[in-house]
């Protein structure tokens, strides 16, 4: 039986939750390989129209401990900045994914990502979870430095 391992982050940003969102999620495909190629070398669309049902393949880079993921959204919620997603790795269905981006009182906003996995080893996930940490903050750092995008 596969084991089942599950983490989640809670990430604070100066950046607006609809901003934030639109870039980590709904152009994730794109921004990705630009900011971190160590994590997505390179992405591209296999179906669907952006929203539920939608399904991309990417491959990583050197900070995944995989070759190659298909993302499939499951459910999105663009006015409630909230989607739930199933990543399938090296073929293998490997994990679930929640985003969740509230507002804050300053103009920021706070995203909560669960992740659940099964079949994939304590020390891969634990990359898996800092991978996911590191984009959130790269992200940031591209739309603090770039005021203009995904407005």
């Amino acid at each position: 039986m596969a084991s089942t391992n599950s983490w989640t982050l809670e990430l604070e940003s100066k950046v607006s939750a609809p901003r934030k969102f639109r870039a980590c999620v709904m152009d994730w495909h794109t921004l990705a390989p630009k900011i971190a190629p160590h994590v997505i070398d390179n992405a591209h669309h296999v179906e669907g129209d952006g929203g539920t049902g939608t399904v991309r393949h990417y491959n990583c880079g050197s900070a995944v401990p995989f070759n190659a993921m298909k993302k499939k959204v499951e459910f999105l919620d663009v006015d409630k900045c909230e989607c739930k997603y199933t990543i399938e790795c090296d073929g293998v269905e490997t994990s679930t994914w929640n985003i969740k981006m509230k507002p804050t009182a300053n103009g920021g906003s706070v995203a909560n990502v669960e992740c659940t996995s099964k079949g994939v080893q304590a020390n891969d996930m634990l990359k898996v979870k800092e991978s996911a940490a590191e984009m959130f903050k790269s992200v940031e750092a591209y739309l603090i430095a770039n005021p203009n995008a995904y407005n």
